[in-house]
C-alpha cells in the first residue's frame, strides 16, 4: 500500500493508534506493515518473533479497523516479514451456517462513553464485566428506551476484551442476526456449526433480546446457548427496551435467567450529560467553527434520546457546511424547526414583553413605540393585537396588561381585545396576520 496519508494502511494504523495505550502501540502495533495481495487480502507483516500474539491478542481488533476503512468484505492475513503467506488466515467469522459475525465499532470504547447519573450504574457494571469476564455479573441485562447508549456499552466490552483480554474471544451479535443465523442453519443442516459459533466464546454479546419473544424455536435454541455458555463460565451481556419481567411472551425460564444476575438500566441525560455528548463529538470527529451557544441550544432541545442528539448535530454542521453559514444558536433553531417538528411546541410560559416584542417585530415598529402613549395610525392596529394576545396567551388580568402597556387601564385593554376579535372575524389579512403571531409564540422561545 502507499505510504500516503491517506492511505489505506495509513488510516487503518491511525485507528489501531486511538484503539489502544501508548505503551501497547508502540510495543506491539507500531512496528507493523501492511499491503495488498493481488487477491484483495491486507497482508499485515509483523517482525517474526511477534507474529504469534500479534495475531492471537490483537488479530480481531487489526480485523475490525480494516474493515472499517476497507468495508466488511475487507479479508486480513497476519503474516511474519519474509515469510509466504501462511495457511492458516487471521481468524473471521466463519462461512458457515452462522453466518458473519457482527463487527465491533471501533468508536464505540469506554473512554468515548459520556457517563452521567442515567448511566452511571450501567457503565460500571459493563466495565466491571469486561476486566473480569464470567466473574462479576452474569448475565448482565441492560435496559432502557432506544438510543441511550446500550449497544455503545456492548461494542465497548467488546473492544476492551478484544484489547486487553489475553486472547480471550467475543461475539457481539442481534437478536436478529441470531434469529436469522439459526434459520440459516436449520435449512441447510448446519445446526452443529451453528452451536459452535455461538458456544465456544468466551463472552457473548446479546443485542434486543425483547426479539425473541413469540419466535419459539429460536427462543429454544437461545435458552440452551445461554445454558451452556453460562455453565462454562463465559459471560453473557444482553440488552433490551424493557426489564426481563416485563418480557411477558417470553418462557419464564428464560426471564428467570436473565434476572438471576445484575438488571441495570439507561435513562434519558439529563441536559448536563447531553452537552457533554456533543461536545465529546465536536471533539471527535474534530468538527471546527460552532458556537458553544449551539451547542448549549441543542442540548437544551433534543433531550430523550442520544442517537437523535448526535444525528442532529451531523445535520446541522452538514447544513452549516453546505450553506456556507456558521453554526449558531440561530442556525441550530432554524434546522430543528425541519427536523424535529415535535420539538416546537413551547415548554415554558408566555410572557407580556415576550408578545410585545414578537409584535413590534412583526409590524416592524419598536417596542417603545408599541406601549407608548402615541395614537398615530401605524400603531393603533399593532396595539391592539399585543393586548388582545396578551389576554388569550397570558394568565395575567386586564389590569396588570394593561400597565404593562403604558399604564393604561383595564377598560382599555378589554375594548383593545374586542376590537380585534371583530376585525378577524371579518378580515382574512388581520386573521393571517395574528394566526402567524400566535403560531410563532406559541413555538419554542428563540435563543439568545
Amino acid at each position: 500500500m502507499s505510504t500516503d496519508e491517506h492511505s489505506p494502511w495509513r488510516q487503518i494504523r491511525a485507528r489501531l493508534q486511538r484503539a489502544v495505550p501508548h505503551s501497547t502501540w508502540h510495543q506491539w502495533l507500531e512496528p507493523l506493515s501492511g499491503h495488498q495481495s493481488e487477491d484483495g487480502t491486507l497482508l499485515v507483516e509483523a517482525p517474526p518473533q511477534m507474529r504469534p500474539w500479534v495475531a492471537k491478542r490483537y488479530g480481531r481488533l487489526v480485523e475490525t479497523c480494516t474493515t472499517a476503512v476497507l468495508g466488511p468484505g475487507a479479508t486480513v492475513e497476519i503474516v511474519a516479514v519474509g515469510e509466504l503467506r501462511s495457511d492458516r488466515p487471521l481468524p473471521r467469522s466463519r462461512p458457515d451456517a452462522a453466518g458473519p459475525a457482527d463487527a465491533f465499532n471501533p468508536r464505540h470504547t469506554f473512554d468515548q462513553f459520556v457517563i452521567g447519573g442515567s448511566n452511571r450504574l450501567a457503565h460500571a457494571a459493563a466495565l466491571a464485566v469486561a476486566e473480569m469476564p464470567g466473574l462479576a455479573y452474569n448475565p448482565l441485562f441492560i435496559c432502557g428506551p432506544p438510543g441511550l447508549g446500550k449497544t455503545h456499552l456492548l461494542h465497548s466490552i467488546a473492544n476492551y476484551v478484544t484489547v486487553y483480554g489475553a486472547g480471550a474471544t467475543v461475539r457481539y451479535t442481534t437478536t436478529e442476526a441470531f434469529t436469522n443465523h439459526f434459520v440459516g442453519a436449520l435449512r441447510r443442516r448446519g445446526v452443529e456449526d451453528f452451536k459452535a459459533a455461538y458456544r465456544g466464546v468466551d463472552v457473548l454479546l446479546v443485542d434486543d433480546v425483547q426479539f425473541l419473544q413469540e419466535k419459539a424455536q429460536t427462543e429454544q435454541e437461545f435458552f440452551h446457548t445461554f445454558n451452556a455458555l453460562h455453565q462454562a463460565g463465559a459471560q453473557i451481556v444482553l440488552t433490551s427496551d424493557r426489564t426481563p419481567r416485563d418480557l411477558g411472551a417470553l418462557e419464564l425460564r428464560l426471564r428467570e435467567r436473565f434476572e438471576a444476575g445484575l438488571v441495570t438500566d439507561v435513562r434519558a441525560p439529563d441536559a448536563a450529560t447531553r452537552l457533554t455528548i456533543v461536545r465529546k463529538r465536536v471533539q471527535q470527529d474534530d468538527i471546527a467553527g460552532i458556537e458553544p451557544a449551539a451547542l448549549a441550544f441543542l442540548a437544551e432541545r433534543v433531550t430523550d434520546n442520544v442517537r437523535a442528539l448526535e444525528g442532529a448535530l451531523v445535520r446541522v454542521v452538514a447544513f452549516g457546511s453546505l450553506t456556507g453559514r456558521r453554526v449558531t444558536a440561530s442556525l441550530v433553531a432554524e434546522v430543528l424547526a425541519g427536523l424535529y417538528p415535535e420539538l416546537q411546541k413551547r415548554t415554558t410560559a408566555m410572557t407580556v414583553a415576550e408578545i410585545q416584542a414578537r409584535t413590534a417585530e412583526a409590524f416592524d415598529i419598536s417596542v417603545d413605540a408599541l406601549v407608548s402613549a402615541s395614537r398615530a395610525g401605524e400603531l393603533v392596529w399593532p396595539r391592539q393585537v399585543a393586548m388582545y394576545l396578551a389576554r388569550e396567551l397570558t394568565s395575567q388580568s386586564l389590569p396588570a396588561i394593561g400597565h404593562a402597556f403604558g399604564g393604561r387601564n383595564h377598560t382599555t385593554v378589554l375594548h383593545a381585545c374586542k376590537r380585534t376579535a371583530q376585525r378577524i372575524a371579518g378580515d382574512p389579512d388581520a386573521f393571517e396576520v395574528v394566526r402567524r403571531l400566535t403560531e410563532s409564540l406559541n413555538g419554542p422561545p428563540r435563543p439568545a
